[in-house]
């Protein structure tokens, strides 16, 4: 009996939700001689664009504060002053934007989307005794929604439809040929106190998917929007027709990186396990042998066996290696372990940071107060 048991590695750095200070522009001043009223603060945006992560913003703007501009006071020139300019925080699509009591403020699922987090002071005026009011202040969270906690990752036939289904409720279509999986399908794995742990079983992937081939960005968009991966190889490889390469299991690992790697390099800092399926098959045990110890250490010769753009720039680092067989159940509840104990692992990383942040919010906050 083969059993590959769970290796402790440090979390990646993809990034999922992000807390943000926003505060809406000032208003101008009013002038009472003249009844002159002071422009409008800028408004705080959160707006939607294609090619933008959480984490961009996070290294673009490390002190995550975004403010409106200050509306333009009334003069003799201009007894009207001019609203000040708005302030758009660029973000991904597939947003939920929240306050940090968890109040919703909007969705942002289109290119395009916006949604006003923070208002501009109003201008000063007759009604105010020409005092300009403050913008809104606030801190707010935006979140990638995530479509399950787990993605499963692998070439067509690769087994992962018959893995979702022996490790959950789902009852996917299953099929010997090319893209069984047409759109997400989404399990939920079940354990003894209750908890539960959704897993998409993503479109089969195929070479070229970064430049669009096959179902290329759909389903890339997809693995976005789960908090882990799950990578999926057949033990004795892969190939997806007679005209084309056959694949080595560690091959398709490779492949399956460069892929990801290709798309959007930030997948590459995601938690990742690796489920070695088919176990059941004559000669499985060796070819694992041979697979964890290229995973160890590369073969040289490997270098010559793909074309060099489709050899990934950095390895991914698996968290946990599992041998499975979804067919006969062997290592189900071993992969089950390792799923959970992974999220629970990054769950309390994540506790950890958001209280710290809350505490550092805390001091500067007091700081500024005694001051």
């Amino acid at each position: 009996m083969v059993r590959v048991d769970c290796v402790r590695l440090n979390f990646g750095n993809f990034v999922d939700n992000l807390r943000l200070y926003v505060r809406g522009g000032s208003g101008g001043m009013g002038l009472p001689r003249l009844g002159g009223h002071g422009g409008d603060g800028g408004d705080v945006w959160v707006v939607a664009t294609q090619n933008m992560t959480l984490k961009r913003i996070k290294n673009k703007y490390p002190q995550k504060r975004f403010v409106g501009e200050t509306g333009g006071n009334s003069s003799v020139r201009a007894l009207k002053g001019q609203k000040g300019k708005d302030k758009e925080i660029l973000a991904p699509v597939g947003i939920t934007v929240t306050t940090d009591d968890g109040r919703k403020l909007g969705e942002l699922n289109a290119e395009g989307d916006r949604v006003r987090v923070a208002k501009g002071g109003a201008g000063g005026s007759v009604h105010s005794a020409f005092e300009p009011s403050k913008g809104q202040t606030k801190h707010i969270r935006l979140d990638l929604k995530l479509i399950a906690d787990v993605g499963l990752v692998g070439f067509p036939n690769a087994g992962k439809s018959s893995l979702l289904t022996a490790m959950s409720n789902a009852t996917p279509q299953i099929g010997s040929y090319s893209f069984t999986t047409l759109k997400p399908e989404i399990g939920k794995l079940m354990y003894k106190d209750h908890k539960q742990i959704s897993v998409a079983d993503l479109p089969g992937l195929i070479e070229g998917a970064h430049i669009n081939k096959g179902m290329g960005h759909k389903f890339l968009k997809h693995v976005e929007r789960t908090k882990q991966l799950l990578f999926v190889v057949d033990v004795y490889g892969f190939q997806l027709a007679s005209k084309t390469p056959f694949r080595s299991a560690f091959e398709t690992v490779q492949l399956l990186t460069k892929e990801l790697e290709l798309y959007k390099e930030e997948f590459m800092s995601k938690s990742a396990l690796l489920v070695v399926n088919k176990m059941d098959l004559p000669g499985a045990e060796d070819k694992l042998q041979e697979l964890k110890e290229n995973l160890e250490k590369p073969d040289p010769e490997f270098s010559q066996m793909l074309p060099e753009d489709m050899i990934p720039r950095k390895n991914m680092i698996f968290k946990h290696v599992v041998p499975v067989s979804a067919t006969t159940g062997f290592g189900i509840d071993h992969l089950k372990s390792c799923i959970r104990e992974s999220l629970d692992e990054e769950t309390a990383v994540e506790t950890r940071a958001f209280h710290q942040e809350r505490l550092q919010a805390l001091r500067g906050s007091s700081t500024y107060s005694a001051s």
